[in-house]
């Protein structure tokens, strides 16, 4: 029988009951420096089942809201496989009225979850919070590489980047310099968080690569960068982006886990637990969940994606 997420109530880890779904996706086909990152969930999952389950902040033990651990996405054959089946998967969760969460894997996974949440809800913000652009139309060959991950977002979504340090001189071809937010000046800018919320849409869909934190407290990602975000500064932008908008869903990414150093792992575990904490802190486990989502959203932008709504 397949555990439950951080060890819950096996009744609190049926789908039926769940209000959240948790989709793990081990994949790390297209990743350019340390590999690791397929080996992310099954990390975050163990330090997941070794985390105390009551939030001091929020006074809420969101587990109770029921959580559902779906099977793995393990599509690993090409990147464009990889990225359609999960692209399928999410959708399918939305469709079941669950608040979806996927947990990765590199950044190249998110290709096909924004994708998803953006055939559903209308008018979506992407806040892609990260230390790297990922704006690249194609590399190595491919368009769904992880330094690809939000060039579609950036094409037919709100996208709104922060923590970026890190980026190849084409993808300023692409670039919204009005919605990207440095890390060298959110460094000296008190401002930075009321200036990004009041540029997204009501509907927001959160791209978390670890990698946006300072390798001082996140040193096992694939790609780490200095100068990144610590931890309070996160939270607070993070509760404010829920308490505002209507977050949708949301995917972390890039946990490269080592051996040596579980703290990452735990970081992982704690920022996923934190964000559902933010996503129901005003909601009793007994409130019935609307994921309002758009069953007759019709797509504008000229990217043709497979659609299969027989789930």
């Amino acid at each position: 029988m397949k555990n439950t997420y951080a060890g819950i109530p096996e009744e609190l880890g049926k789908l039926e009951q769940a209000k959240i779904v948790l989709i793990p996706v081990p994949y790390d086909g297209t990743s350019t420096w340390q590999k690791g990152a397929d080996k992310g969930p099954k990390a975050f999952l163990e330090a997941s089942e070794n985390m105390e389950l009551y939030d001091i902040e929020t006074v809420t033990e969101v587990y109770q809201q029921g959580v559902f651990l779906a099977d793995a996405v393990t599509e690993n054959e090409l990147p464009e496989a990889m990225v359609e089946a999960v692209h399928h998967t999410t959708k399918k969760y939305i469709k079941k009225n669950k608040f979806v969460t996927i947990f990765g894997g590199e950044h190249s996974v998110s290709i096909g979850t924004i994708r998803a949440f953006n055939e559903m809800y209308p008018s979506l913000t992407v806040l892609h919070i990260d230390a790297h652009a990922d704006l690249r139309q194609e590399y190595d060959g491919s368009t769904c590489n992880h330094a690809c991950a939000v060039y579609e977002a950036s094409q037919n979504t709100n996208l709104i980047q922060v923590g970026i340090r890190s980026m190849d001189s084409i993808e300023k071809t692409v670039m919204d310099e009005e919605k990207t937010y440095f890390a060298h000046d959110m460094a000296v800018d008190d401002t930075w968080m009321d200036s990004a919320i009041d540029q997204m849409t009501e509907n927001v869909f959160i791209t978390f690569d670890l990698d946006a934190f300072d390798p001082s407290i996140m040193p096992s990602t694939g790609t780490p960068e200095p100068g990144g975000l610590l931890w309070y500064e996160t939270l607070e932008f993070l509760k404010q982006v829920f308490e505002e908008k209507n977050v949708v869903g949301f995917d972390i990414v890039e946990l490269c886990p080592n051996k040596k150093e579980k703290s990452s792992d735990f970081l992982a575990a704690k920022l996923y637990y934190k964000m559902l904490s933010y996503k129901f802190m005003n909601d009793d486990a007994e409130d019935d969940y609307d994921n309002k989502y758009e069953n007759t959203k019709q797509k504008t932008n000229t990217l043709k994606h497979n659609e299969d709504d027989n789930y």
